[in-house]
């Protein structure tokens, strides 16, 4: 691995920047319906689904921004290139590729063997989030494919749900996304949730429908298989985790090319936090990471460098790159909720990422009992049963009163107060008691916007005062789930009054708002700093509150 050098003059304001809002918020609409307001956004997102639609066809689903090289199109090893995918290849100029070999499983090809990175073939369109994320995401398509079904578009939400069978069938498993350098991992579970969003709405279409869902089933129980064994188990707790399978700097952050030099000039400059990810003994061994060379200065020394302190060389441990891979497949980068900069994600069992498995372990058993397969849909509730009983047991905190993630490696319950703690509400794991004391407890999360990732402000964009669509909407369905409809009403209106007045104010609907605020203007001190405008997720969710709160307007 490369050298990477870095003068770092300033890094006292990256510190500096770690900064609070503190700002009183109006009060959400009364009502979303019958505004013009509201018509325009839902035109504006009802338009978005083909702007923001990719396939093969077309010149610009080949763009990455994130690496900058020249467009490249790769096949499964065993796959003859389609006519369409070789006019493609005339039109617009790029190279086609057979993959070197067939992957069966995750981990059977590692991305740097190959010359260059390009887009992963899929055989259908799908929809993008936007911006930067120019290609069908694993758990942005869920929080998609519910707006594509409330608007109609069930034919778009089914390819895309057929493409994630095509990832697993030959690329080994549903991707983070289709790009070559997303082979090491795969997204938060949420496949079985589209199959069964999907499955629902074509209830008039009986004759293929029962065909489809077999198909579907056999997918869905091999994608629940990748998080259920290692490495992806969480020692011995009979929970999953978080991984990935490759090592080093992940190469998506080509168009960031300062991120890890931020987080170890942020390690070097807080003594006790995440030590155990930063490597000082540069020159006693041959580095197989990045080594930076720093020279700290304060803001003072920052107009006289050569008062500043001598240059020290670090790296980063490959411990602290795996935490690092892994924290991406949990879809949460970056927030300092596994350590600092998420370092030590592969070392817990996450409340997140094993409710999703509760609820996919009890959508098995519903397909499996309508595929008249009622053996196998007893072996899926004796699984989910299993798991619920561990996640009591691990997850579930009597001193906070919610679910908090498990560190497995020290075996100790986090203290980080995290928005997921709604997520055992929206599976059905929480028992009516501890569903009742979270409730209690909304005000840890709950803003002016809506509810907030996490109660700590750090500079991530997945931490205060920062939310985003996924969280809204686990959080509301969860309290809907547990009878809390005032509530869940309450925050639902919240958020969609928030991305209304945005709306009305740019004309274009983000990724993630600041709910202090009640804007899209963020400040996110490192990592994914722009607040990208499309967006695939969030109009997918607003779209499902308004049915929900208002559903005479939206239908």
């Amino acid at each position: 691995m490369g050298k990477i050098k870095s003068a770092c003059a300033l890094c006292c304001l990256f510190i500096a920047s770690m900064h609070a809002f503190a700002q009183a918020a109006p009060s959400p609409s009364k009502t979303l319906a019958g505004s013009n307001a509201e018509a325009q956004i839902e035109s504006y997102i009802k338009s978005s689904w083909r702007t923001l639609s990719r396939s093969m066809n077309e010149c610009g689903s080949l763009i990455d921004t994130k690496v900058t090289n020249k467009p490249v199109l790769y096949l499964p090893a065993d796959m003859q290139t389609p006519d369409a995918v070789r006019d493609t290849e005339r039109r617009c100029g790029i190279r086609v590729v057979a993959l070197p070999r067939k992957i069966e499983k995750v981990g059977d090809l590692n991305p740097a063997e190959l010359e260059q990175q390009g887009l992963l073939f899929l055989p259908n369109p799908y929809v993008v989030p936007g911006g930067r994320f120019n290609e069908m995401y694993g758990w942005d398509s869920f929080f998609i494919i519910l707006g594509l079904v409330r608007d109609g578009e069930v034919p778009l939400a089914k390819g895309m749900v057929d493409n994630f069978f095509f990832e697993i069938d030959h690329y080994g498993a549903l991707l983070n996304a289709n790009r070559t350098y997303f082979l090491t991992r795969s997204q938060p579970p949420l496949l079985s949730s589209m199959i069964m969003a999907v499955y629902e709405a074509e209830k008039s279409q009986k004759s293929d429908r029962a065909q489809w869902l077999a198909t579907a089933y056999d997918h869905a129980v091999r994608d629940h298989n990748f998080w259920t064994r290692e490495p992806h188990l969480a020692g011995t707790t009979g929970l999953s985790r978080y991984f990935d399978f490759g090592k080093g700097p992940v190469p998506e952050m080509g168009d960031d090319p300062h991120y890890y030099t931020e987080v170890a000039t942020y390690l070097l400059t807080h003594p006790g936090a995440g030590t155990e990810y930063l490597d000082t003994r540069t020159s006693e061994k041959k580095q197989s990471a990045p080594v930076f060379e720093l020279r700290l200065c304060t803001v003072q020394e920052s107009s006289a460098p050569e008062r500043c302190g001598p240059t020290q060389r670090v790296s980063l441990t490959q411990d602290y790159y795996v935490g690092d891979r892994s924290m991406r497949e949990s879809g949460f980068d970056i927030s300092f909720r596994f350590g600092p900069f998420s370092g030590s994600t592969h070392h817990y069992a996450p409340v997140c990422l094993n409710s999703l498995l509760y609820k996919y372990e009890n959508d098995l058993a519903q397909m499996a009992t309508l595929l008249g397969r009622s053996d196998e849909a007893h072996q899926w509730r004796t699984k989910a049963a299993e798991r619920k009983t561990a996640m009591l047991k691990y997850l579930w905190s009597e001193k906070e009163q919610m679910f908090v993630d498990y560190d497995a490696s020290k075996g100790e319950q986090s203290t980080y107060h995290y928005a997921t703690a709604f997520y055992p509400l929206w599976a059905g794991v929480a028992e009516p008691e501890q569903a009742q004391a979270f409730i209690k407890r909304l005000s840890t999360f709950e803003r002016a916007g809506g509810i907030v990732s996490s109660d700590r402000e750090t500079g991530m964009q997945w931490d205060a005062p920062y939310g985003w669509a996924p969280l809204q909407w686990f959080a509301v369905e969860g309290l809907r789930r547990y009878h809390d409809t005032a509530d869940a009403d309450r925050l639902a209106e919240k958020f969609m009054s928030m991305v209304l007045e945005n709306f009305s104010r740019d004309g274009t609907i983000r990724e993630k708002y600041n709910l202090d605020t009640r804007s899209t203007q963020t400040a996110v001190t490192s990592g994914y700093k722009q607040n990208v405008v499309g967006f695939g997720w969030t109009n997918g969710v607003f779209l499902e509150f308004l049915s929900e709160t208002h559903p005479r307007a939206a239908d």
